[in-house]
């Protein structure tokens, strides 16, 4: 084919859209009068101005006037090249681990990049940082309406976990969640969970916001006697005695899925909190908890949703419920006639002016705090006493779930000294044979 003559228009081919011909199909209906402006504008859902516009690019451009000039041309909305390559720097170093919410909310707030989590997600999926998972079909249960108002039902669980990686021992950290708002009302790292640690915790709660209406627990055996061939008067916990005595109801889920709340809960901690801790260089349970209240605000302030009441189910501490003597172990004794009793293996000799007989067979409780502080009470009064006799520490009795507390497993291996004789491989040689051999 020969070139064109200058003056003659050549033609082009048009690239277009499933939805610029269908624009183009109407807009040459309206210019034969075969539509009217406010039939396209509703079959394009646009306004009528708009198809004034379009009708007129059509009269002066045709068919290419409908094309989108945007098309071939870059997004003015595409991330920088020099926020990509910082953020693609911090996601291999500092940040190497990180999911793509939090990846993106550290590089937003603490290193000033403008840049959205979906870029922040296409940028760790591209570089093989991240893989989307793929959710397994689950059972599907029934969902539970959240509590109407603050304090109304307080979730409660312990989460064991490597909460501080390989940079301090395995421990365990007791939470506590508002069900109404999904808000944290408490955290505490412990050694374990055991009554004493969760009265710890709970004495802290209840002291900033004051006693909820009810506590919601599994079935552990600090909430719940599990062992059904218990005689009826022992068959309540000391936490479960504790809480009937601030007029705390004790509830006990009948399996993980009907407290999930809180559940998520710790699958949130332990990614967020477990890698915030990280960047902040904290080692021990001990620094570890002076940082929770900090964490505790900013998850609240991300996380928590306003309940369906602004009513505040919490109440105060009366002055007659003293925390000192009822988040204690607590065990009844009867006193001899020479005034002593045993707890413990220990013998307490209560100190008393000789006249004061009554309280021979009386009955007292011994309470036992997170020290191993005891003091005995009899009718809720103090009784002065002296250690008498300590006996000597038999073999103790640990269960399987607190083994590991008790006797901590290595989690590094001996490794010898440079000069150590194993490391001499010539002083282990085999002696060379002789000609007589």
């Amino acid at each position: 084919m020969s070139p064109s003559r200058k003056g003659q228009k050549v033609d082009q081919i048009l690239h277009m859209s499933a939805k610029e011909l269908s624009r183009l199909e109407i807009i040459q209906r309206l210019k034969e009068k075969r539509l009217r402006q406010k039939e396209a504008a509703q079959l394009l859902s646009v306004g009528v101005r708009q198809v004034k516009r379009l009708l007129r690019a059509y009269r002066e451009a045709g068919a290419e006037g409908l094309v989108s000039k945007r098309r071939g041309r870059a997004s003015p909305n595409q991330l920088d090249e020099k926020v990509k390559r910082k953020a693609l720097k911090l996601l291999h170093g500092k940040y190497k681990g990180f999911g793509p919410t939090l990846a993106c909310e550290k590089l937003v707030e603490v290193d000033q990049l403008s840049i959205s989590d979906e870029s922040v997600r296409q940028i760790m999926m591209a570089e093989g940082l991240w893989t989307a998972r793929k959710v397994p079909q689950q059972v599907v249960h029934q969902m539970r309406e959240r509590r109407a108002c603050l304090g109304e039902l307080v979730q409660m669980d312990g989460s064991p976990h490597a909460w501080f990686e390989d940079r301090g021992p395995f421990c365990t950290l007791l939470v506590l969640i508002d069900d109404a708002t999904g808000k944290l009302l408490g955290l505490l790292f412990v050694d374990q969970e055991s009554f004493h640690n969760y009265a710890g915790l709970v004495r802290t709660y209840l002291k900033r916001y004051g006693k909820p209406l009810a506590f919601y627990t599994d079935k552990h055996g600090i909430f719940r006697v599990n062992q059904v061939s218990r005689e009826k008067g022992q068959a309540q916990t000391q936490f479960g005695r504790a809480m009937q005595e601030l007029g705390i109801e004790l509830l006990c889920a009948n399996s993980p899925q009907a407290k999930g709340r809180i559940e998520r809960a710790n699958q949130t901690l332990q990614d967020r909190l477990v890698k915030e801790m990280r960047l902040r260089r904290i080692s021990s349970p001990e620094q570890g908890n002076a940082y929770l209240p900090d964490f505790i605000d900013d998850f609240n302030s991300r996380f928590a949703v306003p309940p369906r009441s602004s009513h505040n189910a919490h109440r105060p501490l009366s002055t007659l419920e003293n925390l000192s003597h009822i988040l204690t172990w607590q065990e009844a004794r009867i006193l001899s006639k020479n005034l002593t009793l045993q707890f413990k293996k220990v013998v307490y000799q209560i100190q008393t002016k000789p006249s004061s007989y009554a309280l021979r067979q009386a009955q007292v409780t011994v309470c036992e705090d997170a020290q191993a502080s005891v003091l005995i009470l009899y009718k809720s009064r103090e009784l002065p006493f002296t250690v008498f006799h300590k006996q000597e520490r038999l073999a103790e009795i640990v269960d399987s779930k607190n083994l590991n507390p008790v006797l901590p497993m290595r989690t590094k291996l001996h490794k010898p000294a440079p000069d150590h004789p194993w490391r001499n491989r010539a002083s282990f040689s085999l002696p060379k044979p002789t000609n007589n051999s």
